[in-house]
């Protein structure tokens, strides 16, 4: 089932490095009476993903904010060790963007936003998208078409509000 607009997402445990090391978060107790941008996308320090679609959720993260977001969360299928590094070497982390973990695609496979490139060793990967849940239903969601990162992009969820 692929997510959309009205839906409520499914709870799912997902992975953070805190100071003592790898923490299950629970997603359910993100969403719980906030508003919250999650982003999914392929990979850790993959191009696109890298250049593009991080970079523009930091540029845009103070104007969420003031329009209410509580959290802006990237999601990628990764561990948290990766999670961790790449929020720290984009500036991710420190423009308070929150960098979890879908270790085992659960969430991005129940959300029906996965995809196969076994040429570049990608099995199970997120998609890419962007949505906006207030209190765990989804408000907006704009997954993206093609290779790009034009509508799942920061600007263009910013936008919609």
């Amino acid at each position: 089932m692929t997510i959309a607009e009205g839906m409520s997402l499914p709870d799912a445990t997902l992975l953070h490095m805190g100071d003592a090391g790898a923490e299950a978060v629970k997603l359910s107790d993100k969403l719980k009476g906030r508003k919250v941008v999650i982003f999914g996308l392929p990979g850790a320090y993959t191009g696109t993903c890298s250049t593009a679609h991080v970079p523009s959720f930091i540029r845009t993260a103070t104007k969420f904010a003031d329009k209410g977001i509580d959290e802006i969360i990237c999601v990628s299928v990764n561990d948290p060790f990766v999670m961790k590094a790449w929020g720290e070497a984009t500036g991710a982390t420190s423009a308070g963007i929150t960098m979890l973990g879908d270790a085992d695609a659960s969430f991005s496979k129940a959300i029906g936003q996965t995809f196969d490139v076994p040429h570049l060793g990608f099995f199970a990967r997120s998609k890419r998208y962007s949505l906006l849940a207030e209190d765990g239903v989804v408000t907006k969601f704009f997954p993206e078409v093609g290779a790009g990162c034009e509508i799942s992009a920061g600007e263009y969820l910013l936008a919609q509000l």
